[in-house]
Order: structure tokens, then sequence, then C-alpha cells
């Protein structure tokens, strides 16, 4: 019996963005990365480019092909962009989250709380893991005995993470394990998903702010609340 082919496929989040106004931004576009970002970015080619990545893919929005560019570059590889990667809906897109804002206190805003398991604000959980594994899988065949990267946001990332390990998609968001340029790493033989790891090659780069043991809320971008 022939051994099986072992592919990973990390999930990167994207690196700090500069949103000075504390907009939740979502699928906004004009929204790069902040000078802090951009060495996170490159950070993440120092750490990772030498592993035997061959198959790379960002979400469209300007943050997360700013994210992956460094690495693609330090492993010679085009980067295709997929809408499957993109950011979740979210009916709050636009509003400020910052310091000092209260959104989410205004009575206008309540009707849009009712149900945190769809949830009841933005795009359903199921949706997005729908459109990701798809991204996943076809990442994983691509790439099969090697390594890709698919470049994508906080909450897409989690949502991700919490169906393949069989949790409830229920969650604090404050508690997410899914920081700044932080790899998901899902781990395959042959089409069997056997492991997920997780790591942060640019952990050492993020603000005190935003880092919360033993969890990170990654709070800096403001893009994943409520």
């Amino acid at each position: 019996m022939s051994a099986a082919t072992e592919t990973t496929v990390h999930l990167l989040r994207h690196g700090e963005v500069h949103n000075p106004g504390g907009v939740l931004y979502g699928r906004m576009s004009g929204f790069h990365l902040s000078d802090l970002g951009q060495r996170m970015a490159r950070q993440v080619a120092d750490v990772v480019g030498d592993r035997d990545i061959v198959h790379m893919v960002s979400s469209p929005l300007e943050r997360a092909c700013e994210t992956g560019q460094p690495l693609a570059d330090a492993r010679g590889v085009e980067i295709a962009t997929d809408e499957r990667l993109i950011e979740s809906e979210n009916v709050f897109q636009g509003e400020r989250f910052g310091a000092g804002a209260r959104t989410l206190r205004h009575p206008k805003n309540w009707r849009h709380l009712w149900n945190p398991f769809r949830p009841s604000w933005g795009e359903p959980y199921a949706d997005i893991v729908e459109r990701m594994m798809g991204a996943v899988h076809d990442a994983r065949d691509a790439a099969r005995g090697h390594e890709a990267v698919l470049v994508s946001h906080q909450l897409p990332i989690w949502t991700t993470r919490l169906h393949v390990e069989g949790r409830s998609f229920l969650h604090d968001p404050r508690k997410r394990q899914c920081t700044l340029c932080s790899l998901t790493s899902l781990h395959f033989e042959d089409d069997r998903l056997v492991r997920v790891s997780y790591s942060e090659p640019a952990g050492d780069l993020i603000p005190t702010r935003d880092k919360q043991a033993p969890f990170s809320a990654g709070g800096a971008t403001e893009e994943d609340r409520p």
C-alpha cells in the first residue's frame, strides 16, 4: 500500500490596516496595509519563505493582496485572487467601531442582533464555510504533495477552523485565535484532513494592545465586529 500524499493549506490572515477612523470596513475598497502591516507581511515572507509553497491565492481586497505579495515574491509564484476568500458581509459595514463609538448601543441597530447563531447581522456562518472550504479543497488539489497559502480575513478563517474542528459557530470574537498575519494550517493526507495547527510568524510585531493571552482579539483592524 502506497504512503499517503501529504499536503498543507495555510490560511493566512492579512496584516494591520491603516484605519485611523476605526471603521468596520468589511468589503469596502481603499483600505491598505499600514506601515506596520507591510512589515508584518515582509516578516511572514522571511519566516516561511523557504517552505514548499507552490500555490497562492488571495482575497481580492487590497489588504489581503498586499499581505500575500512578499511571500509570493519570495517563493517565485504568481498570486491569484478568489472571491471565495473575501471578508464576510456585515450590515454594520462603514460604521465606526473605534474608541468612543456607540454603534451597538443605538436602538436602531438592535434589530440586527437577535440571532448570534446565524448570525443575523451578517453572512451566515454556513455560507462562509461553504465558500472557504471550496477554496481550501481547490488549493489542496492544486498543491498536492506540497503547500498552498490562501490569504483571507479573520472571521472567514476562524469560522473555517470552527467547522473543521467540529465546534459551535457561536463564539466570543475577542477570543478568536487568529491574530494579524497568523497562519491557520490544515494538514491533509490525500484528501483527508488529519490535523490543524496555528502559528504567528509576525507575532512579535503585534502591538501589545492587540494581544490577549491565550487568544488574540485582533482588534486593531475593527473588521470583524460585532
